[in-house]
């Protein structure tokens, strides 16, 4: 019910802070920052949260982004994956505002984030990779605090109970765990009510108890309608919370995708591991499992076809009476897709 009441209200607000952009849209936005064509003549998309075409960033004779394209939509998660040095955090400082591009176009929210309108920043919420609340103040004081850099803030008790804080907003945010401090970090980048969040690794040192809460208040926010820019260097954090995935390598996206197709993954080869039986060697398995590879008493086998492949073995098993007791069989996980994607490139 608090989400759905909390939902109703952000579309409310969000309708009225977009008519009010429309009316002045116009007059307060320079011509640069007018969505236009690339220099490559592919239009920016006007219906996105986020577009680019042709970013390109340099820093001497180094270019550490080379010509990147991509569209985040409107409401939709999306996780900014690569290695260290790959251009992650030079590309979303871009997109923030807070560096200037060597080239490309970029829309955020319909604007240049290089030349936006004075309302435009109100439109974001950012939570960095290292942050440190103010440690006297309570939670509640530091979201009332920021709150007044906002022409409509969102209410502070609402922001509380959406980041789990609630039975915390009057405590020292300096006992707070660690835990309990990314949440109002997520907390101060909502009070303002914006459009768009960045998020830079968010669960970074948590436990894996923390890091599940996370990814469930972070998941609460798609439901409230947020666009949401990830980046993490968690794999599971990526393929549970992300509608899609973009991995940058060496300055290049090199894959686009969902957590399910990125790279191919859906169309990849399954392995199906066991322990041989005692007493069976690999030659005694059935076709086509004698052709695989049996070490140290296990077998695995590469197959395109696991159910067909599976319910040969499986027949042969229960009419020899052998149990399978460790038998395991899986896809390429998204973690062995993104190494295989970034492995070929050097980190700079």
């Amino acid at each position: 019910m608090l989400l759905w009441k909390l939902f109703q209200r952000w579309k409310r607000r969000r309708s009225e802070r977009r008519a009010l952009l429309t009316e002045r849209q116009d007059e307060t936005r320079p011509a640069a920052a007018r969505v236009s064509a690339s220099a490559s003549g592919q239009p920016l998309n006007a219906e996105a949260a986020v577009s680019v075409r042709e970013l390109r960033m340099a820093y001497g004779g180094f270019e550490a982004v080379r010509g990147i394209d991509f569209d985040v939509g409107r409401g939709e998660v999306v996780a900014f994956l690569g290695p260290n040095g790959a251009g992650k955090t030079t590309t979303v400082e871009i997109l923030e505002g807070y560096r200037r591009r060597s080239s490309g176009e970029v829309a955020v929210l319909g604007q240049d984030p290089a030349h936006p309108s004075p309302d435009w920043r109100a439109l974001l919420g950012i939570v960095l990779q290292d942050s440190e609340p103010e440690p006297y103040l309570t939670p509640r004081e530091c979201l009332r605090l920021y709150a007044g850099y906002f022409p409509r803030p969102a209410q502070v008790d609402e922001i509380l109970a959406l980041v789990g804080l609630e039975d915390k907003g009057d405590v020292a945010t300096g006992s707070l765990s660690g835990g309990q401090r990314r949440r109002l970090d997520v907390g101060l980048s909502l009070i303002g009510d914006p459009e768009l969040v960045f998020l830079d690794e968010p669960t970074t040192g948590f436990d894996p108890s923390a890091r599940r809460s996370a990814w469930q208040m972070i998941a609460g926010l798609r439901d409230l309608g947020k666009t949401i820019f990830l980046t993490t260097h968690y794999m599971d954090e990526a393929e549970y919370l992300a509608d899609r995935i973009l991995v940058l390598a060496a300055g290049q996206i090199v894959a686009e995708g969902t957590p399910q197709t990125l790279g191919g993954r859906d169309r990849m080869s399954a392995r199906i591991e066991f322990r041989l039986p005692l007493g069976v060697e690999a030659s005694g398995l059935p076709a086509p499992f004698r052709d695989g590879l049996a070490t140290n008493g296990r077998a695995t086998y590469v197959t395109d076809s696991p159910l067909r492949d599976l319910h040969a073995l499986s027949t042969w098993a229960l009419e020899a009476g052998f149990e399978l007791p460790d038998l395991q069989v899986r896809r390429p996980t998204l973690e062995d897709v993104y190494l295989e994607l970034t492995g070929t490139h050097h980190e700079h």
